[in-house]
């Protein structure tokens, strides 16, 4: 298949590949997202064993979880970058590949340092997956169908993490802690390897701008620089996600030790009712991500609008869950509530971003958002919580911390002002389907 100069371009309500080839696509995807995190998560619910057999301190633990955050954090531009030039299929096979193998040699560790290295692996191939992958399914997809698909994909995320913690705790029991990282990377492994089957879209060659960005890491983060200065739409939604996963991760963090401290909930109850806050959560990010695509049909801005929104309810909401008013089954029955709409920001964001993004290096561009995510996002709300609750306690930490999400709504009404007219500014660049395994091709771009 080959797009010619003269061509139309392409509708940006169509199936690239054809539905049935797209749909497998994402399926594949989510599988792979899935077990990313069960793969990451596995090892909350071993902590007790690997404590009690190796004398490990909680900071030794802590970092067994951070490093992979990190490792995430530092190599997701110049691994999105390399998919973007190269194949984002071969990339993401190459990267679960990877993650799977090294999940799966925790099995064989014999002391921290070899746990902690094979831990840094894992990180290392979980690099760029969640950028390059939600790069591939908004490429496939109808624009009309992205903020819901990408809310999904990242709904997996949720999933995974739940399931990683039930099932390191369930195989543990059973056949000892070290047997459950082979019970969760073996599934991973096979799944990468029928991931050559998913079909890619080919390389777009690159403006001679593009080009020169992106010939290293260091011209990547220049340009990066720039264009995030000039893109106001992808500055502040990166901006504005960040702020709202503050808030989630706070939430999902901490949710287990008030549940304890406040309600007297027993750990492994109250553990479980932070999973069913998570598993709302995931269902959360897919509906709102269907809604808000909804009801922006004919207004592209609206989605952004929309958002905001929802983050200033998510502030509403919490302040009344952990103000002090409501305790018990009724504060936990309105808990669950903020965690189905602090969420709505995950696949919307995403896609909006995509949407303004030149497709050549779009992988490179959800890099952009991951990190502002992971560093600014996810890295800080616990931490933030932790301080608060050090000064003030931990019922006024899980009551302020939502304020975050103020910032997030005034973010993402920046970015609605600017949304459109960066659409416009890609709206004819075509893309072409590559065929799986095979190299790929350069296609030229409409001027």
């Amino acid at each position: 298949m080959h797009v010619h100069l003269n061509d139309p371009p392409r509708d940006e309500d169509a199936y690239l590949v054809g539905r049935r080839h797209a749909w497998f696509a994402f399926a594949m995807t989510f599988a792979l997202m899935l077990f990313d995190y069960i793969d990451r998560q596995v090892i909350v619910s071993l902590f007790p064993h690997m404590k009690a057999e190796w004398g490990l301190s909680d900071k030794q633990l802590g970092g067994l979880v951070s490093i992979i955050s990190i490792v995430v954090a530092v190599g997701g531009i110049p691994v999105a970058l390399l998919a973007d030039r190269l194949s984002r299929v071969k990339a993401i096979v190459v990267m679960a590949t990877t993650w799977s193998l090294a999940t799966i040699s925790c099995v064989f560790a014999g002391s921290y340092a070899q746990l902690f290295a094979a831990r840094a692996v894992v990180g290392l191939g979980e690099t760029g997956y969640g950028s390059v992958g939600a790069a591939l399914i908004a490429s496939l997809f109808p624009r009309r169908l992205r903020s819901a698909l990408l809310g999904a994909f990242f709904a997996a995320a949720s999933l995974g993490s739940v399931l990683g913690v039930l099932l390191g705790g369930v195989v543990a029991a059973r056949w000892g802690w070290k047997a459950a990282f082979g019970v969760v990377g073996v599934p991973g492994l096979a799944l990468a390897l029928l991931y050559m089957l998913v079909h890619d879209y080919k390389t777009l060659p690159l403006t001679p701008q593009l080009d020169q960005a992106t010939r290293s890491v260091g011209n990547s983060v220049r340009h990066i620089a720039a264009s995030l200065a000039r893109t106001r739409t992808v500055l502040w939604s990166c901006v504005g996600a960040a702020m709202q996963l503050i808030v989630v991760s706070a939430v999902w963090s901490w949710l287990p030790s008030y549940l304890n401290r406040f309600d007297g909930v027993a750990p492994p109850q109250a553990s479980k009712q932070a999973a069913l806050v998570v598993l709302v959560g995931a269902l959360g990010s897919l509906f709102w991500g269907l809604v808000i695509d909804r009801l922006a049909i004919r207004r592209a801005r609206n989605k952004l609008v929309i958002l905001a929104v929802l983050c200033l309810a998510t502030v509403g909401i919490f302040l009344v869950a952990f103000g002090g008013l409501l305790a018990g089954a009724a504060q936990f029955k309105l808990v669950t509530i903020g965690g189905f709409v602090m969420t709505c920001s995950v696949g919307v964001v995403a896609a909006v971003v995509i949407d303004v993004i030149h497709p050549a290096v779009r992988s490179t561009g959800s890099a952009v958002l991951s990190l502002f995510q992971n560093l600014f996002g996810l890295a800080v709300g616990p931490f933030l919580a932790g301080a608060l609750s050090d000064v003030w306690g931990l019922q006024q930490a899980m009551a302020v911390v939502p304020l975050c999400s103020v910032l997030a709504a005034l973010a993402f009404l920046k970015a609605s002002r600017s949304y459109e007219a960066d659409l416009l500014s890609v709206a004819d660049v075509r893309l072409d389907v590559a065929a799986p395994q095979a190299a790929p091709d350069v296609v030229p771009a409409h001027p």
